[in-house]
């Protein structure tokens, strides 16, 4: 939680609300068991001093530019550390949990304060969108990968379901019809720039990496160990994206047939991983893959765009073909292997052809 990348005066305050924290009998969590915990309450807990004092603290974490922090629950205690250091950003799922707080809080009480929190939240949403429909990871973007359309770990799928749920819930009626058409025009551009950046082979749409040029949609690598390539992961959600489009276009159903048969294409047989114990190891286990002509199909989280094939990698970022061939490091600290498509391909796809049997070709 506290990493070294922070300045000490933040440090500090993490250590202090961890140490409170502590004091209460409870450990400290991370984003997702913040804000998120608390958008699904029934209307009226929203009214009662219980949900106030969890704005406040929420208030207290939301950046100069409208966003919130990641990776640190902003609802438990308020925080009172440097301002300046507050870097707010769209990843590990900052900043639409505690919008959605907001909306609800605001739709029970009526307090100017939290639709002033909201707007500007929204605000840093949309003004953080590229001309081109993209949305990087953090913004302002920087010079790293951040800057990417980010698809990694659903960032921008999540905000632009966000922008879907603020649509269709009677909780944010409270946005104004003007507001509404300009959400309208973000969200139908960030369809646009999927389309773009689908990934074709040989004349044939597959799927999209987990991050792309934010000038001209090529797939790109972020972290050391994560290499261009195809994403066995990501590329799910946005596929749901897509599926959840009322009236999709021909493009859109183009792209949703393309990327599931991708995902039959690249699918892993005969395998599963199994977690063993490894006394030796440093953490006591290693993961392994073995032979299993019973398992069900595995997908990769990475693979090489022009042969299908999966990419493992250590922090070198020299591509590998088996998970055995790179470090305990690596191997134990990432999800290389898993079985993201596999709702989609046996129960989601099948239900959305048939609701849009006349917009897909047989």
């Amino acid at each position: 939680m506290c990493s070294r990348s922070l300045g000490f005066r933040r440090r500090l305050a993490l250590a202090l609300a961890c140490l409170l924290l502590l004091v209460a009998g409870r450990s400290p969590s991370l984003a997702k068991d913040g804000a998120r915990q608390y958008v699904k309450k029934p209307t009226e807990w929203y009214a009662t001093p219980d949900a106030k004092r969890i704005a406040a603290n929420i208030l207290t974490y939301q950046s100069d530019l409208g966003g919130w922090p990641k990776n640190i629950d902003t609802t438990s205690v308020p925080y009172s550390g440097d301002r300046k250091q507050l870097k707010p950003t769209f990843d590990n799922g900052a900043t639409t949990d505690e919008l959605r707080f907001f909306a609800h809080i605001y739709d029970a009480t009526k307090d100017e304060t939290y639709r002033v929190a909201f707007d500007r939240g929204l605000t840093y949403i949309l003004n953080a969108q590229y001309p081109n429909g993209g949305w990087p990871q953090f913004s302002p973007p920087g010079k790293k990968y951040n800057r990417y359309i980010t698809f990694n770990d659903d960032a921008m799928v999540r905000l632009m379901r966000f922008l879907q749920e603020i649509e269709h819930s009677p909780v944010y009626d409270f946005v104004g019809r003007e507001r509404r058409a300009t959400i309208q025009r973000a969200f139908d551009h960030g369809i646009d720039c999927i389309l773009k950046c689908q990934i074709e082979v040989a004349g044939k749409k597959t799927a999209w990496c987990a991050q792309h040029d934010e000038h001209d949609f090529r797939p790109r690598p972020a972290r050391s160990y994560e290499l261009v390539s195809l994403s066995g992961a990501e590329s799910v959600d946005v596929v749901r994206l897509l599926m959840s489009l009322d009236s999709p276009s021909p493009q859109v159903v183009a792209a949703i047939e393309g990327a599931v048969a991708w995902f039959e294409e690249a699918k892993l047989t005969g395998i599963r991983q199994e977690e063993r114990p490894d006394p030796a190891s440093p953490k006591g286990h290693n993961k392994v893959v073995i032979n299993d002509p019973s398992a069900p199909p595995m997908w990769a989280r990475f693979y090489e765009i022009s042969t299908n094939r999966p990419i493992f990698s250590d922090r070198d970022g020299v591509p590998k073909q088996n998970l055995a061939d790179i470090g305990y490091e690596r191997r134990n600290g990432y999800a290389w292997l898993g079985y993201w498509p596999q709702r989609l391909l046996t129960t989601e796809y099948p239900a959305w052809r048939k609701r849009h049997a006349a917009d897909v070709k047989p």
